[in-house]
């Protein structure tokens, strides 16, 4: 009986490990790990250093240029040959290449992005068995496909010129920003860049596992929809049992800030006879979601905003970029301290940008776990597509994945993913002409967008999921641009829809340069990482803001002149005389810049929320631009290549905060917003303090206000002449202002400041001489120091770097309005008080002119 249940078993032998890979002509042969790519081969085997590296990305162009073949031997075993079916299976290869097996063609990839099997019985041979992939250059064959496309031009062509690139990306399915991109470097990768393996089986075998929970209305109760996706021999009777270990009353799945993310196991059994021939278990979260999108009241337009479990949700975030130039190098410890970090810094969305790779397994399943509403491109970006036969075809394979093995069947299970989405910016790009498209042919154009992203991605999406919803690209007016045939007049309608907005010449200090829309998906502004994160890529000419090595790493048009311009306009400029010092308060003066930017964006959504002014306003989402780096560069981003935090990360820890005050100023008038996610009675403390002393000048209280959970309220008002004038011998040039929310016991959220005149123009701000302590001390086995801080006087974006020790602090970039101040460090590495006190340095707006 034993060796009969044996039979009915499923066998996978995992073909992963060590491959060999050679050149084109034979050169070059070497071990290469499966999965990997031909970069990562040649660099663990000594033939190219570090391709982040200095000038690297254009001395290894070669790379790409070349035609590379993976190759493997394995030996059949017996117990696989008895088998009725064998497949061949690859989870994915980047990206054009040739399978064959015993010198015997199996057949051909196009996408990086599907799943390919073969059926193999007949090819094994007993002992040894030879699997070679040929894979052709990326840039080549985009070439060719474009000088191929001869009846018109698919733009863009080719990349900007600063971002060294290649072109025609938009020709080939694979990851879009590997030909280069604005924040990351052109390397064209080819690999087998996820798992090789055999199955084998008898009478079937069990592909796939979907459950979606439907929750219907009518009967307030909810149904799970379970889709098994099987590959049987031939046609066979079995029998199925599903379990799920729910109580009668289901538990939700909530957003990060506000709820719980419990889930329920799924138990699914398949019986051949009395023969249990599979089992397995997955996870099922409860929880629904809703885009509205309806009239608002004194306003034009329609609302946009995501109701999750009946509860409107304001979504706080930023947007995802991948990890690493090679995703082979992206390791689950990594992936894990990049979403923690997301949500350590109170966000609850993050949105998978379109020009990057659909996640691996474990960036969903830890995003179902912490809470991580996540807004899912379809991976196309800023560039039209070619609509031939071929081309839709493998679109539809990819979204589909072959109707059996799905991206989305795979995705579709996570709670998480709360809106697929076609593209981004593609829309727009057409609407506002970025390819000078004559007029006489754009209708050729949009009848394409139309059939790609509308005819078939969208139909295929929503013949799969009916549980969430899909937008056509990003930003969109939504419904209003189907309206108006899917690609609205303007896409970046503040009434309607989300929005994409940068401005890079305007002040940004100046919350009335913003647009006040429906949802910002995208804003931002760029920084530089931090020295310890750029040491290891560079070497000693490099370090100064004019070398090579800093136009080299810019991919951003003028941006590094932009991030001086920006900064200049409310901070003296570093002026050290040693060069060196003079970079690294350059460094430090972008990250003020860009953290003060983007908080004066974000906290101007927030409060946005409850208010319409002029027909706009009901801001919902506040989706930052971005997340985390691909390498060691200057970017948008809140996270360094690494993991480190900058200084926006630290301030997005208090602008996402649940309860926030926020200030601004109309027309010389000081308002005081009070925002929250709870209902919460508030009261607000205003503190006014001299540059030049550490204690306030004078304080005011208002008195207890109800503060409606998901709410902006206005808690004061007050010309600032007269709130100065009420306090001492206070001016606009002497002293600033702080605040904070209390109730009656304790202080909530985060004490924010905000300054009555540019710091530039600060009178009284000295340099503040800050002595620092260092205690340790073990929290739940990490290992963590205390730091007190000391300070002579008021010292605005303090901030804390220990170098090349990777950890976190409580708190950085702070303003320090007291004598004392202690935060805590925690180290990802064992490290000592001897060895942070020897890395520390402190720096205060006042240290760096």
């Amino acid at each position: 009986g034993e060796l009969t249940k044996l039979l009915f078993f499923r066998l996978t032998v995992s073909l992963n490990g060590k491959w060999r890979l050679s050149n084109s002509n034979g050169s070059l042969l070497l071990p290469a790990q499966v999965p990997g790519c031909v970069h990562s081969a040649l660099q663990q085997q000594g033939y190219i250093t570090d391709p982040y590296f200095r000038f690297n990305d254009v001395s290894y162009r070669w790379i790409a240029l070349n035609n590379w073949t993976y190759t493997t031997t394995f030996t059949l075993s017996a117990e696989l040959s008895v088998k009725q079916k064998v497949l061949l299976v690859f989870d994915g290869v980047d990206t054009v290449g040739s399978i064959s097996l015993n010198g015997i063609a199996l057949g051909k990839t196009y996408n990086m992005f599907c799943r390919y099997d073969f059926s193999v019985k007949d090819l094994l041979k007993d002992g040894e068995n030879v699997l070679q992939v040929g894979l052709l250059s990326p840039i080549l064959y985009a070439s060719e496909q474009r000088k191929a496309h001869t009846s018109y031009v698919v733009p863009p062509e080719c990349p900007p010129g600063v971002q060294k690139g290649e072109c025609h990306v938009n020709f080939i399915r694979k990851e879009q920003s590997s030909f280069s991109w604005d924040w990351g470097p052109s390397f064209p990768t080819m690999g087998l860049w996820k798992g090789v393996r055999l199955e084998a089986f008898d009478i079937l075998q069990l592909v796939q596992v979907s459950s979606v929970p439907l929750y219907n209305d009518a009967f307030s109760q909810w149904r799970v929809q379970v889709e098994l996706l099987i590959d049987a021999v031939q046609t066979t009777k079995s029998n199925f049992t599903i379990l799920i270990n729910t109580a009668n009353q289901v538990k939700l799945w909530w957003p990060n800030g506000h709820g719980e993310q419990p889930f329920y196991r799924l138990t699914i059994r398949g019986f051949q006879d009395e023969f249990l021939i599979f089992s397995t278990e997955s996870k099922v979260y409860f929880r629904t979601v809703e885009l509205i999108q309806e009239p608002v009241v004194g306003s034009p337009g329609l609302s946009f905003y995501f109701r999750i479990n009946g509860k409107p949700i304001f979504l706080k975030g930023s947007n995802w970029i991948p990890v690493h130039s090679f995703q082979d190098q992206v390791t689950p410890d990594v992936l894990k301290n990049l979403l923690q970090s997301a949500v350590d810094a109170n966000m609850n969305a993050l949105r998978v940008w379109g020009g990057g790779v659909y996640e691996q397994d474990l960036f969903y399943e830890i995003c179902d776990e912490l809470g991580i509403m996540v807004w899912q491109d379809f991976m196309f970006a800023c560039a039209m597509y070619p609509t031939e036969t071929d081309f839709i075809q493998t679109v539809r394979e990819e979204v589909v994945q072959q109707r059996r093995f799905k991206i989305l069947k795979k995705l579709e299970s996570h709670p998480s993913i709360i809106i697929w989405s076609g593209n981004n910016e593609n829309e727009a790009a057409l609407a506002t002409d970025w390819f000078d498209i004559p007029a006489s042919q754009r209708p050729k154009y949009i009848r394409d967008y139309v059939m790609l992203y509308v005819d078939n991605i969208k139909k295929v999406v929503q013949e799969e999921d009916q549980s969430r919803p899909f937008l056509v690209s990003s930003p969109t007016n939504g419904a209003e641009s189907e309206q108006e045939g899917w690609v609205a007049e303007n896409p970046y309608d503040p009434h309607y829809g989300d929005v994409h907005f940068y401005s890079y010449i305007l002040d940004c200090w100046d919350w009335r340069t913003f647009p006040r829309t429906r949802f910002a998906s995208e804003y931002g502004f760029q920084s530089w990482p931090s020295f310890s994160t750029l040491q290891p890529v560079s070497i000693k000419e490099d370090w100064s803001y004019g070398s090579n090595f800093t136009s080299h790493r810019q991919h951003h048009e003028d941006g590094n002149q932009q991030m001086i311009l920006q900064a200049a306009l409310h901070f003296h400029l570093p002026n050290a005389t040693d060069p060196l010092k003079r970079f690294t308060d350059t460094l430090y003066i972008t990250q003020v810049m860009q953290a003060q930017c983007v908080k004066t964006q974000t906290e101007f959504y927030r409060r946005s929320r409850s208010e319409i002014i002029e027909g706009k306003g009901h801001t919902m989402g506040a989706l930052y631009w971005q997340l985390n780096d691909i390498w060691q560069a200057p970017s948008w981003s809140s996270i360094e290549f690494g993991g480190k935090w900058k200084m926006l990360h630290y301030f997005a820890q208090s602008f996402f905060a649940a309860v926030l005050p926020v200030a601004f100023e109309e027309d010389d008038t000081l308002f005081i917003y009070a925002i929250s996610d709870l209902s919460r009675d508030l009261k607000l403390r205003v503190n006014v303090f001299s540059w030049t002393e550490l204690d306030p000048v004078c304080t005011l209280n208002s008195s207890m206000l109800l503060v409606p959970g998901g709410s902006a309220v206005a808690v004061f008002k007050q010309p600032v002449a007269t709130l100065l004038a009420g306090c001492g011998n206070c001016t606009r040039l002497t002293c600033l202002l702080t605040f904070q929310l209390e109730d009656d016991s304790s202080q909530q959220g985060p004490t924010d400041h905000h300054f009555l005149c540019s710091p530039k123009d600060a009178q009284g701000l000295r340099r503040p001489n800050i002595t620092v302590s260092i205690d340790f001390y073990s929290e739940k086995k990490k290992t963590c120091f205390s730091v007190t801080l000391h300070s002579d006087s008021v010292a605005p974006f303090v901030w804390l770097d220990v170098g090349n020790i990777p950890g976190r602090f409580s708190s950085n970039g702070f303003l320090m309005v007291s004598r004392n101040r202690t935060v805590d460090f925690t180290a990802w590495r064992p490290t000592s008080v001897a060895e942070l006190t020897a890395s520390l340095t402190i720096t205060s707006l006042r240290d760096i002119y």
